[in-house]
C-alpha cells in the first residue's frame, strides 16, 4: 500500500551488518570504488532509519488516537497520487509522503480531553487543536532528512483566501505539498465518522470540495482528486460532477 510503512515489512528490514563490517570485508576493492560502496552503504542506513521513525511515529499516533493514524496511512496514498498526476518532482513526492503520513503528528500535544471530546470543540478548545500543525513541525524539523517535510505538515490547514492558519498565508504563499495535504485531509475529515457525528457521503464530501475551489483549496488538486475518485468510485464522481468521466 503506497505510504504504508509496516514494521517488518520490505520498506523498514535492513541488514544488520554494519558499514563498518561492510568495509572491512571489501578492504580489497579499489579506493574510488570503495569509497563508493561506503556512501551507497551509508546512504541505505539514513534511508532504513528515516523509514523506521515515520513508522515508529505513526505508531506512536495510533497509540494516541487509532483513527488518526489509519487516516494518516489513508492520506498518503491519496496525496502520493495526486502529486504523481501533476508530475511533481520525485524529492517532492517524497517529501509529501512524509507530510501526508505524519501531518497530525502534532496532535500527541493536543490534550485527551479537546482531541477526543465527544462533542463540537468550543472557541478556546478549538484555539488548542490549531496549534497541532505548529506542533507537528516542531518535532519533525529535528529529524534530519525532514526538514521540508515539516514545512509541509506546518502549513497544511492554511486556505487559498488566506483565512487558515497558522500563518494565514494565501495562493501560491502556500506550499505546494501543503496545499495537496489540505484537499486530501479535509475529504477524510468530512466522510470519516467522528465521536459526535456520522461522516457525509462521499458524494457531498465532493460537491463541497468543488464548492470550496480558489477559496478553501487549490482549484487544480481539487480537480485533480476529483479525478482519481472518477476512477475509484466512477458513481459517486459522476454525481460530485456529471462532466467527469471516468
Amino acid at each position: 500500500m503506497a505510504g504504508e510503512f509496516r514494521a517488518g515489512s520490505s520498506m523498514t528490514q535492513h541488514n544488520p551488518e554494519s558499514a563498518e563490517l561492510y568495509l572491512t570485508k571489501h578492504a580489497r576493492t579499489s579506493g574510488p570504488r570503495r569509497e563508493s560502496l561506503r556512501i551507497q552503504r551509508l546512504e541505505e542506513h539514513i534511508q532504513t532509519f528515516q523509514r523506521a521513525t515515520i513508522c515508529a511515529l505513526n505508531q506512536m499516533l495510533d497509540l494516541k488516537d487509532l483513527n488518526t493514524g489509519v487516516h494518516s496511512t489513508r492520506l498518503a496514498e491519496w496525496a502520493l497520487s495526486v502529486g504523481a498526476g501533476i508530475g511533481i518532482a520525485a524529492a517532492d513526492l517524497r517529501d509529501l509522503e512524509i507530510a501526508a503520513i505524519l501531518h497530525d503528528i502534532g496532535k500527541v500535544g493536543v490534550p485527551d480531553s479537546v482531541l477526543k471530546k465527544n462533542g463540537p470543540l468550543d472557541a478556546d478548545e478549538r484555539k488548542i487543536i490549531e496549534k497541532h500543525s505548529e506542533f507537528g513541525w516542531t518535532i519533525l524539523r529535528e529529524i534530519p532528512g525532514f526538514e521540508r517535510a515539516s514545512l509541509l505538515v506546518l502549513h497544511h490547514h492554511e486556505r487559498i483566501d488566506g483565512k487558515g492558519y497558522p500563518a494565514k498565508l494565501k495562493g501560491e504563499e502556500i506550499p505546494f505539498g501543503s496545499r495537496i495535504v489540505c484537499v486530501v485531509d479535509a475529504f477524510d475529515a468530512m466522510v470519516s465518522d467522528r465521536a459526535y457525528r456520522k461522516g457525509l457521503p462521499m458524494e457531498e464530501a465532493l460537491r463541497r470540495l468543488r464548492n470550496d475551489r480558489s477559496t478553501q483549496f487549490d482549484a487544480r488538486i481539487v480537480d485533480h482528486f476529483i479525478r482519481i475518485a472518477a476512477q475509484e468510485f466512477p458513481d459517486i464522481a459522476a454525481i460530485a460532477d456529471p462532466t467527469i468521466s471516468p
